[in-house]
């Protein structure tokens, strides 16, 4: 993953979708952001053109290459977030929760270092009648539906502002593919690797036109991936 992050066209495409709800936000040049589970630190590119923004990555080479690239990564767990309370206006959690045990203790503690009004922008994969190879391979211990991801972002303490699928294009294929390799006795690593490089910018361009939508408010009905916008609120319990 950590090499596929800058060229694939699954990773460019969720880039563009995330800008398109940042870029709606009410954001001002001192704000800071965090990446929780920054990888190679290639989405803190994006992230530092809209404020001061950190990240924390647990895989020690994810947090060597995101230091690399420049910015202040922390090693640590999105359960043990090295910050103190309210430090962050925006924070940024993407295909992240599906990989922790607890995702309900997971988005508490998100919500612990957001301040009250900000916001937190998360993706995570779809539909778990799709669970495949390639969540076991990516250890996920979970998929999500619409319903789940709101249940779990309200009881952490969450408004959920906005909710939308994305990667629509792929959906089908990505099933037949999915239930080809269940036939075939579950042999086989992740999908990410099923595409060869010279087809990324050609199968960006649907997530190009996905993020154009969500750009303009679009709610998108279906797809590979969910993506919400919550919001701490401004009043209430501070735990």
């Amino acid at each position: 993953m950590l090499e596929l992050d800058e060229r694939h066209w699954w990773y460019r495409g969720r880039r563009r979708v995330v800008r398109a709800v940042l870029d709606d936000l009410p954001l001002q040049s001192s704000t800071r952001l965090l990446d929780a589970g920054a990888g190679s630190g290639r989405t803190l590119d994006e992230l530092a053109v809209y404020g001061r923004a950190s990240g924390i990555e647990l895989d020690p080479d994810g947090v060597e290459a995101a230091r690399d690239r420049g910015h202040d990564v922390a090693r640590a767990p999105i359960e043990a977030i090295p910050h103190p309370d309210a430090s962050f206006g925006v924070v940024t959690c993407l295909d992240v929760l599906e990989h922790t045990r607890d995702d309900l203790r997971s988005l508490r503690e998100l919500r612990r270092v957001t301040r009250p009004g900000g916001f937190l922008v998360v993706t995570v994969p779809a539909y778990p009648r799709l669970w495949s190879r390639h969540d076991v391979v990516n250890r996920h211990h979970r998929r999500y539906t619409r319903r789940s991801l709101r249940a779990s972002a309200e009881q952490a303490g969450w408004r959920v502002d906005r909710m939308t699928s994305f990667n629509a294009a792929y959906l089908l294929p990505a099933a037949a593919v999915r239930m080809a390799r269940r036939s075939a006795n579950g042999h086989g690593g992740s999908e990410l690797a099923l595409t060869p490089p010279a087809l990324d910018r050609v199968l960006e361009l649907p997530l190009r036109a996905e993020a154009a939508l969500i750009a303009r408010g679009v709610s998108l009905p279906a797809g590979l991936s969910l993506l919400g916008v919550l919001q701490r609120p401004r009043f209430g319990s501070s735990s």
